[in-house]
C-alpha cells in the first residue's frame, strides 16, 4: 500500500514538472500513467487528472504570473471559451464508451508529438520584439537572454475558437488543454513561447475545474489515487516552473516525443483489449 502510494506520488511528480515546464497540465503524462500502469479505469485517471490539473495551474500561475510572463487578460479573455468547451467536454466523456476515449487520447498524444517533433510548442524560442499591436499586448524579460520581449496578439477569432476545441479535449480527456492552446497562442495568435506557457498554466486550472465537477458528481473521484496525484503535481510543478523559465533542451523535447509515441501506442491496444506491462 505504502509502495503503491510512493510510486503514484513520483507518477504526479513527473506529471506535474512536464506539465508546468511545457504548459500541458500534466493529465497528458498522468491519465496514460494511472491507466497502464496503475490499472485504474479511464474514467477514474480522468478524473484524478483534472484535479491534478488545478494543483499544477495553480503551482505553476504563482510563479509565472510574479515573474510576468503570463498574458493575464489574454488568458482571462480564451478562458470564456475554453470553459465553455470543458463544460460540453464533461458531459460527453461521462457518456462516450472508456474504449473510444483511449483512441482519442493516443491521437492527441501524437499530435503533441508531431508538434514537439516540428519544434512546435517545446523549442526553445529567440527573445524577438514584436510591436504591441492590441489592447491584449504584453511584455516580459526573458531570463535566458536578459531581453524585454513585447508582443501583441493576432488572429483572435481563430483563438477563441481553438480555445473551445481545447476545452472539449480537457474536459473528456483529462488534460488540462495547454497541448492546444500553447501552439495556438504561438504559431496562431503571435505569442511568444514562453509568454504561451505561461499562459496556458494560467488557465488550465479553471478548464481542469469545469470539467472535474461532472466527474465529482458522478462519483468518479477516488481520494486514494487524487490525494497522492495532487501531493506529486505540487513539488513537479514547482520545480517545472523554475526550470522553464531558463532552459528547455532539445534533448527533452526528443525523450518526451519517444515518451508520447510509446504511450499513444499503448493506448491504442488498451482500447483494443491488449493490455501491455
Amino acid at each position: 500500500m505504502i509502495e503503491t502510494f510512493l510510486l503514484l506520488i513520483l507518477l504526479a511528480l513527473v506529471a506535474g514538472f512536464i506539465g508546468a515546464l511545457l504548459g500541458l497540465g500534466g493529465g497528458i503524462v498522468l491519465v496514460p500513467g494511472l491507466t497502464l500502469l496503475f490499472g485504474c479505469n479511464v474514467k477514474v485517471a480522468i478524473a484524478t487528472s483534472l484535479m491534478s490539473v488545478i494543483a499544477t495551474s495553480s503551482a505553476a500561475a504563482t510563479v509565472y504570473v510574479s515573474e510576468r510572463f503570463t498574458n493575464i487578460r489574454l488568458g482571462m479573455t480564451l478562458e470564456l471559451a475554453t470553459t465553455t468547451g470543458a463544460l460540453m467536454g464533461g458531459v460527453l466523456a461521462v457518456f462516450v464508451s472508456g474504449r473510444y476515449l483511449y483512441f482519442l487520447f493516443a491521437a492527441v498524444l501524437v499530435y503533441a508529438a508531431a508538434s514537439m517533433l516540428r519544434g512546435r510548442g517545446t523549442a526553445a524560442e529567440e527573445a524577438v520584439t514584436q510591436p504591441a499591436s492590441s489592447g491584449l499586448s504584453a511584455e516580459f524579460v526573458d531570463p535566458a537572454s536578459r531581453k524585454t520581449v513585447s508582443h501583441g496578439v493576432s488572429a483572435m477569432p481563430a483563438g477563441m475558437l481553438g480555445s473551445t476545441a481545447a476545452g472539449i479535449l480537457s474536459g473528456m480527456l483529462g488534460i488540462g488543454g495547454g497541448i492546444v492552446k500553447v501552439p495556438l497562442m504561438n504559431l496562431v495568435m503571435g505569442v511568444p513561447m514562453k509568454a504561451a506557457i505561461a499562459t496556458s498554466n494560467f488557465m488550465i486550472g479553471v478548464t481542469a475545474a469545469a470539467g472535474a465537477f461532472f466527474y465529482w458528481t458522478r462519483g468518479l473521484t477516488e481520494p486514494a489515487v487524487t490525494a497522492p496525484s495532487v501531493i506529486g503535481v505540487l513539488v513537479g510543478a514547482r520545480i517545472g516552473t523554475r526550470v522553464a523559465g531558463r532552459a528547455r533542451t532539445r534533448a527533452l523535447s526528443l525523450a518526451f516525443v519517444v515518451l508520447l509515441v510509446i504511450t499513444a501506442v499503448q493506448m491504442v491496444l488498451r482500447g483494443f483489449g491488449i493490455a501491455l506491462r
